[in-house]
């Protein structure tokens, strides 16, 4: 067994991330932005339904939290293929006209991380103390008043599901994959350069795509940590 073939792939990629290869920059660049707006796209629908089901109590809310820790772990490759259904253009919502696209690619990520951000904003809410809330509603403040304190004081909580929720977004593959098909220039990002990358071969350009992807999860997981740590 040789390792030539790795330390080759080592030093290529060395290389291109040392001179700032411009394909590498562009493919970093569009993951940011695509793992950023899927998760900016899940907070507007996750974070109201997170503080509503974490606040109140009503029938059948043990029910919809089981749902939603359950859709956690939904498998990336059939939710991509779900949404390729019905975003495509003879699907329900082929008129959106958003397949092989970006925006395409952050809808899939929202749906994906919307069950983080519900789930994990519903138990910090939870965990907090229920005469913080009748407090803060006896001195008179709105029920949006209400919501806004609370989120404050499960900061740390929310913080880490919106972490989380974009460190599964731009980590993910099985629907970047089925959405955006992978288009040069277009639609390639990390995980998808990286797995097409080193199908045809291309280890230094997939190392160097490897490398990225690794540090920015590793970065993010750190931060979850630190979150944890009430920090």
């Amino acid at each position: 067994m040789s390792w030539q073939p790795l330390i080759d792939g080592l030093r290529e990629a060395a290389r291109l991330i040392a001179t700032g290869d411009k394909e590498v920059i562009e493919i970093t660049i569009r993951s940011l932005q695509t793992a950023t707006l899927g998760t900016a796209m899940a907070a507007i629908v996750g974070l109201p339904l997170g503080v509503l089901i974490g606040m109140r109590s009503f029938k059948g809310k043990k029910i919809i939290k089981t749902i939603f820790n359950a859709l956690v772990g939904i498998p990336t490759v059939s939710l991509g293929l779900l949404l390729y259904i019905l975003l495509s253009y003879s699907g329900p919502l082929g008129f959106l006209d958003i397949l092989y696209t970006v925006p395409g690619i952050a809808l899939g990520e929202a749906v994906l991380i919307i069950p983080i951000i519900v789930t994990f904003v519903a138990s910090a809410i939870e965990s907090k103390d229920v005469q913080l809330r009748d407090l803060v509603r006896t001195l008179g403040a709105s029920e949006l008043d209400t919501s806004m304190a609370i989120l404050r004081e499960a900061y740390s909580g929310v913080s880490l599901a919106m972490v989380s929720s974009f460190n599964r977004a731009f980590a993910e593959l099985g629907i970047a994959m089925m959405i955006g098909a992978n288009i040069k220039g277009v639609t390639r990002v990390l995980t998808t350069s990286i797995a097409l990358q080193s199908a045809m071969g291309e280890i230094g350009l997939s190392l160097a795509l490897s490398f990225i992807l690794i540090i920015v999860v590793l970065t993010l997981n750190f931060l979850i940590s630190f979150l944890q740590r009430g920090g």
